[in-house]
């Protein structure tokens, strides 16, 4: 009997769960939506302006470009709301699938549209349309990717194996700087401004079905087959949140705006003041950036381990108090124009911003029950990128046009990342 008894529980029982699998799939296929969304963010600061916006000044146009650069940020939370919606209810892993084909099929449209010479008026348009919808795909992400790690994930390795989608960021950024450098390197300006700068986004269509034959490969969340065979699952899983758990979202998009915010002034607006207000080079600026994040990327994972070790509310307000610092630092370190001055500004920034972006996924994902998971936390974290990182390129660019001075920046970046400690302050006094 006992024998019979076990090759029947043996019969049943689920696969074992391969947890740095799913964590490893998740970070190569973050890796290239952000990638995606990166090189956007690249191509705004040196060529949609005069390419899309070629009627106004370059300091409008290149205001214009950033513009253009946040319309993405106000689709996300569209994206989160919508894919977390049926991400809650029909699965994570179809939802991660569908947010990689949409921000795909936009990246590759971006690279095939014509510009302002050729159709006129409709060739911004065209560039916000598909911006929206990269931003629609990037919104549906993030959730997914975290929930998969983490609901996967053992229980003492939750924030660990939380930051391998985390890595994807600096990991997408690396290989956005990657393309661009070696673009910029081995053409001349008028090549790259000709079609050089459509390379990047035509090569995201191979990265994209790589991604996709690597998602298609792992297996749905266990927590979301527990919800489904429980019948727990919601029919409006967004009312829920909204109606239950509004501290949470809120106290979540607080604690995400300061590292949002300094992370693309860090990523998007420095290539652009650097070269434009400071004179330095372009490749210069590329390569500093590119070797800042891969710092960036290394202490995700360090920072993860620590707060399964230590705790995350210790690592994350260190992590938090260093933002405030570098936010307060940046600039005037960056307005000597000295390169290492610059670079040392850059590594210390990228280390703060691991500490704080790695522990923060699995922060974010503990605040909210399985049933509304991906609702509850697709909605903190976009709501926070909107206020964060959504407007601080064009909140710099406008600040340095109207004062022909870093310090309104540098007041800006501060009182963001003041707002991000606290929150990060009350969220984790809660148990948890």
């Amino acid at each position: 009997m006992t024998i019979e008894k076990n090759l029947s529980e043996a019969a049943v029982a689920p696969p074992r769960v391969r947890p740095l699998r799913v964590a490893t799939a998740s970070f190569i296929g973050t890796a290239v939506e952000w990638y995606d969304y990166f090189i956007y963010g690249l191509a705004a600061a040196i060529v949609f302006g005069p390419l899309f916006f070629p009627s106004v000044s370059s300091v409008a146009g290149t205001m214009a470009a950033f513009a253009t650069y946040s319309v993405g940020f106000f689709a996300r939370p569209v994206g989160g709301i919508v894919m977390g919606h049926f991400g809650d209810r029909v699965g994570r892993k179809s939802m991660l699938v569908v947010s990689l084909l949409t921000m795909g099929l936009a990246t590759v449209g971006i690279g095939l549209l014509p510009t302002y010479d050729t159709v006129g008026v409709w060739a911004p348009v065209l560039l916000v349309t598909l911006r929206f919808i990269q931003g629609i795909g990037v919104g549906g992400e993030w959730g997914g990717a975290v929930l998969m790690a983490v609901e996967h994930a053992p229980e003492r390795k939750k924030a660990f194996y939380g930051s391998f989608p985390q890595m994807g960021v600096p990991g997408g950024l690396i290989l956005a700087n990657l393309v661009f450098l070696g673009l910029t390197t081995n053409l001349s300006s008028e090549a790259f401004l000709s079609w050089g700068w459509r390379v990047p986004f035509l090569a995201s269509a191979v990265m994209v079905i790589a991604g996709l034959v690597i998602r298609l490969t792992v297996d749905e969340s266990p927590e979301f087959k527990e919800v489904k065979q429980a019948g727990a699952d919601r029919r409006m899983p967004l009312v829920e949140v909204l109606r239950d758990n509004w501290r949470e979202v809120a106290l979540s998009a607080g604690a995400f705006i300061g590292i949002n915010a300094l992370g693309y002034i860090f990523m998007a607006y420095l290539l652009s003041y650097t070269t434009a207000v400071l004179g330095l080079s372009r490749n210069l600026v590329l390569t500093f950036t590119l070797v800042a994040s891969t710092v960036w990327l290394a202490v995700i994972p360090w920072a993860s381990a620590l707060a399964d070790r230590h705790g995350r509310r210790r690592v994350l307000m260190t992590g938090s108090i260093g933002l405030v610092a570098c936010a307060a630092l940046l600039f005037p370190v960056i307005d000597t124009a000295e390169p290492a001055l610059i670079l040392i500004a850059l590594l210390v920034t990228a280390v703060f911003m691991g500490i704080v972006y790695g522990p923060i996924a699995e922060l974010f994902s503990g605040l909210f029950k399985a049933e509304v998971r991906y609702s509850g936390a697709s909605l903190g974290y976009q709501v926070g990128s909107i206020l964060g990182g959504g407007i601080a390129p064009t909140v710099a660019t406008a600040l340095y046009a109207s004062w022909s001075s870093t310090t309104p920046i540098t007041l800006y970046l501060v009182g963001v990342t003041l707002i991000s400690l606290a929150s990060v302050w009350l969220v984790t006094r809660r148990p948890g």
